[in-house]
This record gives structure tokens, sequence and C-alpha cells, in this order.
């Protein structure tokens, strides 16, 4: 069973920075694609950035020059640096990746079980 394990939310100041984590486990062979993805009260779920394997990056363009995707592939993290943090920026953030098993005949689509972030003064 590969699981993803986010960490790093919480509550901050509008103009504030946040860091996200997350962790990729469970006897996993390759991750391809990365990324993150977060869902607002009474929306639906959205794209905030992807990274892929050789750390080619996509960013929706209301997070552009304010959020920065990274991964480290030794240990099947990605991380979401948050700077300038705004009230919009509220939402549950899931983690995702495509991860192969030696088990599996192909990737499969995995998330992580959200980490809450609020934009608050």
């Amino acid at each position: 069973q590969v699981q993803l394990v986010e960490s790093g939310g919480g509550l901050v100041q509008p103009g504030g920075s946040l860091r996200l984590s997350c962790a990729a486990s469970g006897s996993i062979f390759s991750i391809n694609v990365m990324g993150w993805y977060r869902q607002a009260p009474g929306k639906e779920r959205e794209l905030v950035a992807t990274i892929g394997s050789s750390g080619s990056t996509n960013y929706a363009d209301s997070v552009k020059g304010r959020f920065t995707i990274s991964r480290d592939n030794a240990k099947n993290m990605v991380y979401l640096q948050m700077n300038s943090l705004e009230p919009e920026d509220t939402a549950v953030y899931y983690c995702n990746a495509h991860a192969l098993r030696i088990s599996w005949s192909g990737y499969r689509e995995i998330w992580g079980q959200g980490t809450l972030v609020t934009v608050s003064a």
C-alpha cells in the first residue's frame, strides 16, 4: 500500500509563509509526477502545482510567483513553499503522486489525507 502523508499546515496571517511537506511510503519503485491540489469550502478541488521526476514544474495562475514546488527523489518527498499568503489561499491542501510498485502493471494515482491551511488575521 502506497501512502502519502502531508504536514506543515496551520494558521497564518495574510502575507505570511508556510511550507508543506509530503512523504510517500510503501515499497515504491518509482514516482512520476507529484503535486499539490487544494479544496476550499464549497468549492471543487483544484490544481495548485505539479512537478515531474526531472523537475519540470507547472503552477496555477493564482499562485505563480508566490508558491514554489520542489521534490527530493531520494526521499520520495514533495514540498510546497507558500509565500505572500492571502485569505483566498485558505483550503485543505492535498498531496498527489503517480506511483509505481513492482507488483503493479502501471502507475497509480495516490492522494494524501489533506492538511488544512488557514490564512486569517
